[in-house]
């Protein structure tokens, strides 16, 4: 049993404050649907039918940044994953926020405005020192209770994920509850088996993170992405290096260098590494070129080759339990979606426990029709999925349990 209250533990027909995470890609000014929707739409929908009136906070981009817009494109793209209206309000703790939440009435929704437009909402700070806000003590007044379900934002400590705990009793949401507990897994849950790890994404730190972090836990790391081309920059091979103006690899190797070489000196047999790549050539098309033909890097690499995927799905097929962080190409290209595609629907074809995560990788499954029934779990987080899989403190988890 969890630590920490749930919606069992909540009884009906209360003013209920929701956080949930919204949190979407925006192309040109337009918010895109996706599966955070489809997964905070459970949550909302049980609140109300369960008689609550269901006020919800969320946010969306930072400031400065295009992606930082309101919410009310959020509302309409709710509503009809919810199947029930859900009323808009431009403000979150002013006069018009506070008259419309008074007069919600039984089983009805209403979304608050962006919480990163408060000036309260972004300094990390403890939970007592965010329950002393303005925003915190002006609405938490208004409610009966505080269901936090960002687990998206679980390792942020803002007014909107921790201040209200310290007002109101407090209770996980469906979102929380269930991706704390199997994001928790790898590092808590004991396997018989094999257990690996399909490591991508963009950022060396966090594949470094979950290798260090799981040593005890994880039998085979299978590296791609930006990280899998940083290893074997450690191993000698001449690749890991940014070609044209983009500084993200070679920042990274910068940073992680010496941890990279010592990973690959004393612990190789830990994890594998790509023996191919594949790249655009010169007239757009996919090719792939085998890691030793490699004399000098002269294209990005944009996925791993088909050799690699090989010699990784027959280890994914022999595991236990396989867990998910990070992409190992451009998936979002068809052309370089191979290497996720083939070894997350290696996954899902086994019976292995599975879990699937990190960032957008989840998108995978819904962009190429593979079915989530699948897998045991798929994340919709990124930081605090890394988070939790390494055993390492989820702020909000943490205050969940604190004001339990």
């Amino acid at each position: 049993m969890p630590e920490y209250n749930t919606l069992d533990d909540l009884e009906p027909g209360q003013r209920v404050l929701v956080r949930v995470d919204l949190n979407s890609p925006v192309e040109d000014g337009v918010v895109q649907d996706n599966n955070r929707f489809d997964r905070y739409s459970e949550t909302v929908a049980a609140l109300a039918d369960d008689d609550h009136k269901v006020v919800l906070m969320a946010h969306q981009g930072r400031p400065g940044r295009d992606d930082f817009v309101s919410l009310d494109q959020h509302a309409e793209i709710l509503e009809e994953h919810v199947g029930k209206p859900i009323q808009f309000v431009d403000d979150i703790y002013g006069d018009d926020a506070v008259e419309a939440i008074e007069g919600l009435e039984a089983g009805e929704i209403l979304l608050l405005e962006n919480t990163r437009m408060a000036d309260d909402e972004l300094p990390e700070k403890d939970a007592e020192e965010h329950a002393e806000s303005d925003f915190v003590q002006t609405l938490a007044p208004l409610f009966d209770a505080f269901v936090n379900d960002a687990y998206s934002a679980a390792h942020r400590a803002h007014a909107s994920t921790v201040g209200f705990a310290v007002e109101l009793p407090t209770y996980a949401g469906l979102v929380m509850d269930k991706e704390y507990q199997y994001n928790t897994s790898v590092a808590e849950k004991e396997f018989d088996g094999q257990v690996t790890m399909l490591c991508g994404g963009n950022k060396s730190e966090d594949v470094i993170s979950v290798v260090n972090n799981l040593e005890e836990k994880v039998d085979t790391f299978l590296v791609g992405g930006l990280p899998g081309e940083l290893f074997l920059r450690a191993e000698g091979y001449p690749v890991g290096m940014d070609i044209g103006d983009m500084d993200l690899l070679d920042d990274q190797w910068d940073e992680t260098k010496d941890t990279l070489e010592d990973l690959v000196e004393n612990r190789r047999d830990d994890f594998e590494l790509p023996v191919d790549f594949a790249y655009e050539d010169a007239e757009g098309e996919r090719a792939e070129i085998a890691l030793e033909d490699i004399d000098e890097k002269e294209t990005g690499y944009l996925d791993i080759g088909h050799e690699t995927i090989e010699a990784y799905e027959p280890i994914i097929r022999e595991s236990e339990a396989v867990f998910v962080k990070g992409a190992v190409g451009v998936f979002e290209d068809e052309r370089f979606a191979d290497g996720t595609v083939e070894l997350i629907e290696a996954i899902g074809e086994t019976d292995c426990f599975s879990v699937v995560g990190g960032g957008d990788t989840a998108r995978t499954l819904s962009l190429y029709g593979l079915d989530e029934e699948n897998y045991d779990h798929v994340s919709i987080a990124g930081g605090a999925y890394l988070n939790a899989l390494t055993g390492q403190e989820l702020v909000v988890v943490d205050v969940l349990k604190k004001y339990a």
